[in-house]
């Protein structure tokens, strides 16, 4: 009778030995399986944040590109417009050149219209 109590006792203990194995082999596939969940959710995050600092890093590129070409540009506009500034100057000082020049003339032929005015009249005395 104890020898069938003991055989029933190690039977019972191996199966409760069996079902914990199941169990803890259950409990480490749904954790495995929690991990890979949250891995790939991780995962779908990161490769996100990959993919938008890749579009990042192009569109910084061209706008660096853009605002290269824009100073260039930029150059450009400013050495032109410095350029008519400088002939507006130079034609500003033509114009007062032309301008003295038109008074001594006018005061040279008033000079000359007085002299002869004078030589034309008699002289009195």
């Amino acid at each position: 009778m104890l020898s069938r109590l003991l055989k029933e006792h190690q039977a019972k203990q191996a199966e409760r030995k069996e079902i914990q194995e199941q169990r803890r082999r259950e409990a480490v596939t749904a954790a495995t399986r929690l991990t890979e969940a949250l891995v790939d959710h991780l995962n779908v995050g990161v490769a996100q944040a990959y993919v938008n600092q890749r579009k990042l890093d192009h569109e910084v590129k061209a706008l660096q590109t853009q605002a290269t070409q824009f100073a260039k540009q930029t150059a450009q506009w400013i050495s032109m417009v410095e350029g008519f500034n400088q002939a507006l100057k130079e034609i500003g000082d033509v114009e007062n050149w032309a301008r003295n020049i038109e008074l001594d003339m006018r005061t040279i032929a008033t000079a000359l219209e007085y002299v002869h005015k004078g030589q034309l009249q008699p002289a009195t005395s």
